[in-house]
């Protein structure tokens, strides 16, 4: 054999083993109206593998529901959270990334602003996506916790700006089939600055669990949602910094623990003796609580306003906890548009 042609098979072999060493490294990023989350992770059999996360509260829609823009500060807060995930995604040679904005960029008429911002100081492309689709890739991220035994399933996340539902058909062996979907404008950021900020009132949380029990209505009158509540049909999952809290305080964490909180399931009753603990502390008391902290100390008793309006409406005996969402979903899709 020609001693050329040889070498050139040889280095065409060490290329192809070398190219199938090396796996293809995903980034999915999260811009919320609270907080903005990073997942950098490769895949593995069955789904993925992190190797880097990031997780930032930012507040970009602070004020967004008195105004009609982002602030300058919260902005200023935002990009230098995404200047971080630009550099983890530059460090770890992402050769795939998604990054989305959620109901505070779709809200605000200085968005487009904003993402211009965005790109040229970090290098992030920031995608503005739709409430449907918001939703859409939160299912995809935790509808592996959704269970054949119940028919049916009610699935949300409880955001900074809004609060995503989804009404489900499942079936075992079969992905699950959106029946309806809705996006209501009650999200944790916005009720606390309407009804209290950090000091709200017993009154003030009963008015805001109504606000959210309105809200809700005309979804529950389209579906009849109840009556297969009452039938024994109906599931109830959650994906928000919400519900892992409430999960993390009944378990009475001393630290926050994602593999105690992710799958596990709260009784609504216990989570009503959560909510109603924390909605009898002051400010200083829930920040206490390594669950929740300073940054959220606020933010949570809107949240558990919004939970507690949910179970009103549609009184299932107990919901589980997903720990996963958006951010998963954008890494499912990824993962498998590259056919790994």
């Amino acid at each position: 054999m020609d001693l050329q042609v040889q070498s050139e098979r040889q280095n065409d072999t060490g290329r192809l083993r070398s190219s199938a060493l090396v796996r293809p490294v995903f980034a999915a990023l999260d811009l919320g109206t609270n907080n903005c989350r990073l997942l950098i992770a490769k895949s593995a059999p069955g789904g993925f593998r992190v190797i880097d996360a990031f997780s930032r509260i930012v507040r970009l829609g602070e004020g967004l529901s008195r105004n009609d823009h982002l602030s300058e500060p919260a902005m200023e807060r935002t990009i230098a959270a995404l200047r971080v995930c630009g550099s983890k995604i530059e460090r770890r040679g992402c050769t795939a990334v998604r990054a989305v904005g959620t109901e505070a960029c779709r809200r605000a008429t200085n968005s487009a602003a904003f993402v211009e911002a965005v790109e040229r100081e970090t290098g992030i492309p920031l995608e503005i996506i739709s409430s449907q689709e918001e939703g859409r890739l939160a299912l995809a991220g935790c509808a592996a916790l959704l269970e054949p035994t119940h028919p049916y399933a009610i699935v949300f996340d409880i955001g900074g700006g809004s609060t995503e539902l989804m009404w489900l058909q499942v079936e075992k062996g079969r992905a699950p089939r959106l029946l309806d979907q809705t996006s209501i404008r009650c999200g944790v950021i916005g009720l606390t600055e309407e009804y209290g900020g950090p000091n709200v009132t017993r009154a003030n949380y009963t008015q805001m669990v109504e606000a959210v029990a309105d809200a809700i209505a005309p979804f529950e009158a389209r579906n009849r949602i109840q009556s297969r509540i009452a039938a024994g049909k109906v599931q109830m999952l959650g994906t928000s910094g919400t519900v892992t809290t409430l999960a993390g305080v009944h378990l009475g964490l001393c630290r926050y623990d994602r593999r105690a909180v992710d799958g596990s399931y709260l009784r609504v009753d216990h989570a009503r003796a959560v909510i109603d603990h924390l909605v009898a502390q002051d400010f200083d008391g829930r920040a206490r609580h390594p669950c929740i902290g300073q940054d959220r100390a606020d933010l949570v008793v809107a949240g558990c306003a919004v939970l507690d309006a949910l179970c009103d409406v549609w009184p299932v005996e107990r919901l589980r906890i997903a720990d996963r969402g958006l951010r998963e979903g954008i890494l499912v899709d990824l993962i498998g548009a590259t056919g790994e």
